[in-house]
């Protein structure tokens, strides 16, 4: 095992589950926490997992990032919808030699993030993984967990396997957490769409689990249909989909236990949604390639109506 030191940045369902696995693997991991900062500083981070039940008493938290250390890794695994914070929370954690892991989904989000540490190495990773947060200080882990990494290069040029991404990977799997390494972070990101969007965006649509959109022949269909979609716009910008891949991601939902997808239970908490990083960015990089995506922009539309509507009702509910 190597002595990196990591930090976490963003502590709940994906954060909190792979910083407290590498911590109990051994590694020295700081966390940056809002909410229930005091209550995980007292009582420590309970990790309820398929892997296996555990439980940190004793955490490095903060409430504040400017009084956490620097470290090896930083692993952002806040919402796509909070990258607006970054550029306070990342400086006070990176040092020249500082790696920056982000654990997000959609698409197009590392340039505004590479702006943001500059020379730094930037880590793309993307996780299938079944996991919520389900109190304060407290994770549900249900199902799978690998993560896939790539490094970032400018106009996501395919970087190949780099002796970075090997180092993090041997922390993570010496962690129990599954890996695979990627030579082209834009294919993986394009490739984590093809469950992404239609899980995501069709069970907010539809009020719905994973099970029940597969149960039914209809949205079945309607979530295919999405991922030839996704497929499509991959190939606009010059990254080509197996169909094997597809029917993989298929009998992997259709395998899944009954699971409420991150979007949905965002929705359900009155947060904003990551339209934009899951749905609009991908519509707008194959547009802009000249392809049009007409299902994929009619769920678009429809989720910015819901999120807007979702938000102003959850105004009216504070007044």
């Amino acid at each position: 095992m190597s002595n990196k030191t990591y930090a976490i940045i963003g502590t709940g369902a994906v954060g909190g589950l792979y910083g407290a696995k590498l911590q109990k693997a051994g590694h020295k991991v700081s966390f940056l926490l809002r909410s229930d900062y005091q209550q995980v500083l007292e009582k420590g981070l309970i990790i309820e997992s398929v892997d296996g039940d555990f439980t940190l008493p004793e955490v490095d938290a903060y409430n504040d990032v400017k009084k956490m250390p620097s470290c090896d890794v930083v692993v952002v695994a806040l919402k796509a919808t909070q990258n607006y914070l970054l550029p306070e929370l990342l400086p006070p954690l990176v040092n020249k030699n500082t790696v920056v892991l982000l654990l997000q989904n959609g698409i197009n989000i590392e340039p505004e993030i590479s702006q943001i540490i500059g020379s730094n190495t930037l880590i793309g990773g993307l996780c299938f993984v079944c996991s919520n947060k389900v109190g304060a200080g407290k994770i549900r882990h249900i199902d799978y967990g690998i993560i896939t990494i790539g490094q970032y290069l400018p106009n996501y040029t395919a970087a190949g396997i780099t002796e970075k991404i090997r180092e993090i990977a041997q922390d993570f799997e010496q962690a129990n957490i599954p890996i695979e390494l990627s030579e082209d972070l834009l294919l993986a990101r394009w490739k984590k769409l093809v469950w992404n969007i239609p899980y995501n965006g069709l069970s907010v649509v539809l009020d719905a689990r994973t099970d029940e959109i597969m149960a039914n022949t209809d949205t079945r269909f309607l979530a295919e249909q999405l991922m030839w979609e996704v497929s499509a716009g991959a190939k606009s910008c010059g990254r080509i989909i197996d169909d094997r891949f597809i029917q993989k991601m298929l009998d992997y939902t259709e395998q899944m236990k009954p699971y409420l997808t991150s979007m949905k239970l965002d929705y359900e908490g009155k947060k904003p949604l990551e339209v934009e990083a899951i749905v609009g960015n991908p519509l707008r990089m194959a547009k802009e390639a000249g392809v049009d995506l007409p299902i994929i922009s009619m769920l678009y539309r429809q989720l910015k109506f819901l999120d807007s509507r979702n938000r102003s009702d959850s105004k009216f509910l504070h007044i």
